[in-house]
């Protein structure tokens, strides 16, 4: 039967004979003239009884070639006792380990794929072709749209405030938040907001004891918490917190038109107020106190201090960019999903849970190398970091990333912000975390019977060897497991692992555009010097110190494509190619997806009432897979 390119088919075939009992079935594809690669979703033998047995493909089968697939009864290696099952298990682990290897891309950092392009890429690694036209079709329109406005043509400074409005794209409808942001970015009620609800909301830290060099007293900020209370009360009730910038302390910096460019690493206390809210009531801008560090106040000047709050959000441009969004989520998945690739064979129930959540992340983190974090890349021309302090960046952040932090509720416990209002990110995230480590723990039990059964998998333990030797550098203090012993080991690890490809990534990237398409909110880099001394900021100055225009509109684009919805997204939970074929885990993945609707409507009920609604986290916006 003939094949069109996008069509899909069901080919049935009869056999005239007794099969007996089937072991592995075969599948060879010839090549006709021109090439015609094909994907076959699986095979489906019905017996002569009716017994149906399923044989799970979800490949790409290319040229000439034979593939050998198993009955898809999930199977662990202790459970294979035919020779030729153990044989096949063997030889799919040794072609993966040949396709997917290692590589460094830079000194420090945790390792990635050893392909330089997507056009090395495995075919069941890259793009669908839906979602690479429709990738590349939203850089080509969005860049153009601004190409031809103009903005990447100016290198000059910003008219003013209320002219860098004019560069938010409206061509997918999506300025409502962008608006809000332009109208309430100066307000302290907003910048304390976004600490819990922005793009970065996992710095916060509640702080009881202030750091040696950062030297407040409670005279300078008696009148941001208000009259009848000190910092001392404050610090002591628990209401008073810090976020430290300390990773960005003299990191190399870049030229932006042949102009040298410049980075502080601040020091902010925020102080919880009556009402609930978070306000900033200091900001240092350097690790170094001193006359020529003063300590900026809500007392000061109009100008020095929105001029102080946008280099905090500078230094918070580089810590999401670099660490939060491309460390912690996208470079993490890659280790994983190689590991998982190199580790698991596709019948292993583990490879079956976790390979849906790794679609796609080979093909976006290939491309990010080659044209986003590269030399002479987008973020090193629209940044103000240098191409060596972006290396020295995320080495520094690899060596403070730990288990912990990674698992949501130990990372909120340890930060001391369980009880903050308002904190949808914290809410939202232990709502998806709990409901994913409930579908992983059905899984783990139903697979594993004991906590020996976890010990005795060889290829597991490879697994997460192989993380914490690529992934974390084999660092021991990072409190990563080399190996698992017991099933809530193997859980909380699985329920880590989803969690990022999944809800962490569309936390910290799905509002990039929302709240990064006003630019003072978000400057990708600032053109003078931070401030020694009060009273000297006024507007020309703080316009002179942002990005110029076309700087901005790079940047822009950039958060647009990261932003975007593509064709061919795969939401949380959802799983298509069907890979397991048991009762049990199906109905587990039934459950999985009705926890996740709950959740749905609690979010959108709050959000019903909200005068700025926090989306990212709900299941109709978050991803299986990191794939954009």
């Amino acid at each position: 039967s003939w094949f069109l390119p996008g069509t899909e088919k069901n080919l049935s075939v009869r056999c005239q004979q007794e099969l007996g009992p089937l072991v592995l079935l075969r599948l060879h594809k010839w090549r006709l003239f021109l090439e015609d690669a094909w994907f076959c979703r699986d095979v489906r033998v019905t017996a002569p009884d009716g017994t149906l047995f399923r044989f799970p493909c979800h490949q790409w089968l290319e040229g000439v070639t034979t593939l050998e697939l198993r009955e898809g009864t999930a199977k662990k290696m202790v459970d294979d006792e035919l020779e030729i099952l153990k044989e096949h298990r063997r030889k799919e682990l040794e072609a993966r380990q040949e396709a997917y290897r290692w590589k460094s891309f830079a000194e420090g950092w945790l390792r990635c794929l050893n392909v330089d392009s997507i056009r090395e890429l495995d075919s069941n690694a890259q793009f669908s072709l839906t979602r690479a036209t429709n990738f590349g079709g939203v850089l080509i329109i969005e860049g153009a749209t601004h190409l031809l406005s103009g903005f990447l043509l100016r290198q000059s400074s910003w008219k003013s405030l209320d002219e860098m409005r004019s560069i938010f794209s409206r061509s997918q409808g999506r300025d409502i938040v962008p608006e809000f942001v332009a109208q309430h970015w100066e307000e302290d009620e907003f910048f304390g907001y976004q600490y819990l609800n922005g793009n970065n909301p996992i710095l916060l830290r509640r702080c009881r004891a202030l750091p040696p060099n950062f030297p407040v007293t409670s005279s300078l900020v008696a009148p941001a918490l208000g009259g009848d209370t000190s910092l001392e009360q404050e610090l002591e009730a628990g209401r008073v917190f810090l976020v430290d910038y300390e990773v960005l302390e003299k990191v190399p910096t870049g030229l932006i038109h042949g102009r040298k460019q410049h980075v502080t690493a601040p020091l902010i206390l925020l102080h919880q107020g009556k009402d609930g809210q978070l306000r900033p009531v200091a900001i240092q801008l350097s690790q170094q106190p001193g006359p020529s560090s003063p300590i900026f106040t809500p007392r000061d000047p109009h100008w020095d201090w929105l001029l102080a709050k946008t280099w905090a959000r500078n230094a918070d441009f580089y810590a999401h960019q670099l660490l939060t969004h491309l460390l912690r989520t996208h470079l993490l998945a890659e280790v994983f999903a190689v590991a998982s690739l190199r580790h698991l064979p596709a019948c292993h129930p583990l490879a079956k849970l976790l390979l849906p959540h790794f679609q796609f992340t080979l093909h976006i983190n290939t491309l990010a190398r080659s044209v986003l974090i590269n030399p002479g890349g987008l973020i090193d021309r629209g940044s103000g970091l240098s191409y060596e302090g972006l290396q020295l960046v995320v080495r520094r952040g690899l060596s403070r990333v730990t288990f912990r932090s990674l698992c949501l509720p130990d990372d909120i416990s340890d930060r001391g912000v369980a009880d903050i209002p308002n904190y949808h990110y914290r809410d939202d995230g232990l709502r998806l975390w709990a409901a994913t480590q409930r579908f992983v723990t059905g899984i783990v039990t139903f697979y594993y019977h004991d906590d020996a059964a976890v010990q005795g998998d060889s290829e597991v333990q490879a697994w997460v060897e192989d993380i914490f030797t690529n992934g974390f550098l084999g660092r021991t203090s990072s409190g990563i497991p080399s190996s698992l012993q017991t099933r809530a080991e193997l859980t909380k690890f699985l329920t880590m692992i989803i969690f990022t490809c999944s809800a962490q990534h569309a936390a910290v990237n799905n509002g990039q555009y929302d709240l990064g398409a006003f630019m003072p909110n978000a400057p990708s880099s600032m053109r003078h010097p931070p401030p020694t001394a009060k009273g000297k900021a006024f507007l020309q100055d703080f316009l002179d110190t942002l990005p110029e225009v076309d700087t901005t509109a790079t940047i822009l684009v950039t958060l647009i494509l990261l932003s975007s919805r593509l064709k061919d997204t795969r939401l949380l939970g959802r799983y298509p190619e069907e890979r397991f074929t048991e009762a049990e885990p199906r109905s587990l993945i039934r459950s999985f997806q009705a926890e996740l609707e709950e959740i749905r409507d609690l979010i959108e009920e709050r959000n019903h009432q909200a005068q700025l609604r926090y989306n990212y986290m709900n299941p109709l916006e978050v991803e299986n897979s990191i794939s954009i």
